[in-house]
Order: C-alpha cells, then sequence, then structure tokens
C-alpha cells in the first residue's frame, strides 16, 4: 500500500489548499473493498491542481471509494425548457497534468429519470485549459421542464491518460475483418421497423 494513501475509509472527495491545490480526504472507519495496485481499491492516484470559483460550493467529490466520475455541481440555477440546452458554469477550474484529460460524462440518474444530458458527451476538458470547467446540458423531454438548483450535481468528470498519436500518410491501410463498413453495417434492429 502506498504510505500516502489511507487503507478504510467511508468517503473520498476533494477538498482545496490556498485554493489552489486538490487533494483528497478521508473519513476513516470502513474498509476499502477490493485491491488496486496501491492496496486499496479507489485510493487516489494523481494529484490535480484545483481552484474553486465559488467559495459557497462544493469541490468535486467521488460519492463512492472506486467511483470514476467525480460529481461536478451547477454554479447557478437552472430551467431548462422542454428540448432547450444551456451552458452551465460549475464554478471549478482545473489544473491537469500533461499527459491526462477530463471528460464530462452525463450522469445516469438524471438522463434516466429527466431525460437530462450533455450535448456533446463526453465533454473534454484539455490540461492546458485553465477556465472555469462549464457543462452544455439538454433536455430531452419533450414534454417536462426541469429546474436545477445551486449546487445540484449536473455531470461527472472522469480523468484518463491521453495517448498522442503520430499521424502516418500511407497510400493503403491494412485489411481488417470489418473493412469500410460503418454506420450500423454489423447488424441493427431484429425486425424491420414500420
Amino acid at each position: 500500500m502506498h504510505p500516502a494513501y489511507p487503507s478504510a475509509w467511508t468517503h473520498v472527495e476533494w477538498t482545496t489548499v490556498s485554493n489552489e491545490t486538490a487533494v483528497f480526504s478521508t473519513d476513516a472507519g470502513a474498509s476499502g473493498t477490493g485491491t488496486d495496485n496501491h492496496g486499496t481499491y479507489g485510493a487516489p492516484t494523481l494529484e490535480v491542481r484545483l481552484k474553486m470559483l465559488d467559495e459557497g460550493l462544493e469541490a468535486p467529490s467521488y460519492a463512492h471509494p472506486g467511483d470514476a466520475g467525480a460529481d461536478l455541481r451547477a454554479r447557478e440555477d437552472v430551467y431548462l425548457a422542454p428540448g432547450e440546452r444551456k451552458l452551465v458554469p460549475t464554478g471549478v477550474s482545473i489544473a491537469l497534468p500533461n499527459g491526462f484529460v477530463a471528460l464530462i460524462h452525463p450522469r445516469s440518474g438524471l438522463a434516466t429519470k429527466h431525460g437530462l444530458t450533455v450535448v456533446n458527451a463526453p465533454g473534454t476538458v484539455d490540461a492546458g485549459y485553465r477556465g472555469e470547467i462549464a457543462v452544455t446540458l439538454l433536455n430531452t423531454d419533450q414534454h417536462k421542464a426541469i429546474e436545477l438548483k445551486r449546487g445540484d450535481r449536473i455531470a461527472q468528470m472522469v480523468i484518463q491518460r491521453v495517448e498522442y498519436a503520430r499521424f502516418v500518410a500511407v497510400d493503403e491501410l491494412s485489411g481488417s475483418a470489418r473493412g469500410a463498413g460503418g454506420f450500423g453495417s454489423t447488424g441493427g434492429f431484429a425486425t424491420p421497423v414500420a
């Protein structure tokens, strides 16, 4: 186990130090379930600098040890009419280490229960971006409006490593089983839709 990571907790969250640096804090008491390379399932493995632009909001947080996405919250009240989309600020800016990206995903509960999604899912926050993270939300429900309050969880931020490609121009590409098939070429509905 890495000495900087706790062996037991009930909740893991981001906190700020000098309004600039993100660190993880834990509530001790429950043992983790499972293991990873550091001996504790879901233990933080990366430090990400974080600046909260609105002190009244909670910092991004993981609901459970091992969760991939940290919840982002609305910085302001939002009303979305049926079919409407809006850019919603989160009050969060980050400085990712080079070689990492933050991907902004919809929250599954909001999508399932209310039809709320992220338009460009996943949204991409590059390592060089230092502005406020904002989320373009879309109400896909054609009949009901959605009201969100300041502080409501609106999206999830997943941090991942990035591979950088060197693109090489060639005259021909190697063959594959799929070939040039796309856009449903591997199958679709079992029965034609009338």
